[in-house]
C-alpha cells in the first residue's frame, strides 16, 4: 500500500530543496536508524561485487541501514547484502512502478519487509530528471556516501558533488591502475577517502556506536551445528554465501563456524 509520509525527515534537510512530497511502501521506523548510503555503476567489476557486497554486509551487521537508489548493480547488491529488512531503496518513479524490471522481485521483497521512497506519485516513469531528484535523496539520507565503483562520466559523480556540498565524508574501494577511473580522479584531487582496510574502515565508523554489537543470526543458527537441509532450509544462499566468505564449513551434511 502506499502512503505519504506525513512528518519531517530531518537528514532531507540538507538538499537543495526539501521534497515537495514523498511516498513510501514499508517500514519508516528504518529512517530512525544510522544510515549509510552506498551507490556505483550499474556493471561493477567481479571485485567491486565481491567487496561491496561485504561491506554492505558488515555495516548492516551492526544495525547501520544501507540506503541505495535500487538500479542494476551495485545498488542491488548493496540492498540484498544488507538484507531486506534493513535497507531503504529511494527510485525514481511512482511507486506502482517497480524499475528495473531486472530488480522488481527485490525492490518487491524490500517493500514488504524495508522501505522503498519515492518522490514522485503514481503513474510517474522514471526519466532523466528524476534520477537526479533520487541521487540527491539516497545522498542526504545517509551520514556518509561510498561510491564503490564509478566511470569518468558516471552519474555516481553527481551524487558525490551532492555529499561534499552537504558536507558529507564519501569513500571508495581501493582499486587496480585504469579501474574505476571515476573514483580514481576524486581520490587524486583529495575529495574522496580509500578504504583498505574493510574491517578498519569499519571499526572506525562504529566506534561512534558503543552500545551496538555486530549480531547475526545466520551464525547464531550454524553455531549449533545444524544439518545442511536445515540451514538451506531456513537461510536459501546465504548459506552459500557464507561458505564462499569463509564464515561457515559444510563437512560430514553439517553446518559450523569456521
Amino acid at each position: 500500500m502506499i502512503n505519504e509520509i506525513n512528518f519531517e525527515i530531518p537528514e532531507l534537510k540538507d538538499m537543495k530543496k526539501y521534497p515537495k512530497e514523498l511516498f513510501y511502501i514499508g517500514n519508516t521506523k528504518l529512517l530512525k536508524k544510522k544510515k549509510i548510503s552506498i551507490i556505483g555503476t550499474r556493471r561493477p567489476f567481479a571485485y567491486t561485487k565481491e567487496f561491496t557486497h561485504k561491506l554492505a554486509s558488515k555495516l548492516s551487521s551492526f544495525d547501520i541501514c544501507i540506503v541505495s537508489g535500487a538500479a542494476m548493480g551495485v545498488d542491488a547488491i548493496s540492498h540484498f547484502a544488507a538484507g531486506e529488512d534493513n535497507t531503504i531503496a529511494v527510485v525514481a518513479n511512482g511507486l506502482d512502478i517497480r524499475y528495473p524490471s531486472v530488480n522488481k522481485n527485490l525492490i518487491s521483497n524490500i517493500e514488504k519487509n524495508g522501505l522503498v521512497l519515492s518522490a514522485y506519485q503514481k503513474g510517474e516513469k522514471p526519466r532523466n530528471y528524476t534520477f537526479v531528484l533520487r541521487n540527491e535523496i539516497v545522498v542526504a539520507l545517509g551520514d556518509i556516501l561510498i561510491v564503490t565503483q564509478a566511470d569518468l562520466k558516471s552519474g555516481s559523480l553527481t551524487s558525490v558533488n551532492y555529499a561534499l556540498k552537504m558536507g558529507k565524508k564519501v569513500y571508495t574501494l581501493a582499486h587496480r591502475i585504469n579501474e574505476s577511473l571515476g573514483t580514481q580522479e576524486l581520490v587524486k584531487k583529495g575529495l574522496v577517502e580509500v578504504i583498505y582496510d574493510l574491517d578498519e574502515f569499519i571499526q572506525s565508523i562504529t566506534k561512534e556506536l558503543p552500545l551496538l554489537k555486530a549480531k547475526d543470526e545466520i551464525l547464531e543458527f550454524c553455531d549449533s551445528n545444524p544439518s545442511y537441509e536445515e540451514a538451506i532450509l531456513k537461510y536459501g544462499d546465504k548459506i552459500s554465501e557464507y561458505e564462499i566468505e569463509g564464515k561457515i564449513k559444510i563437512q560430514n551434511a553439517k553446518v559450523s563456524i569456521s
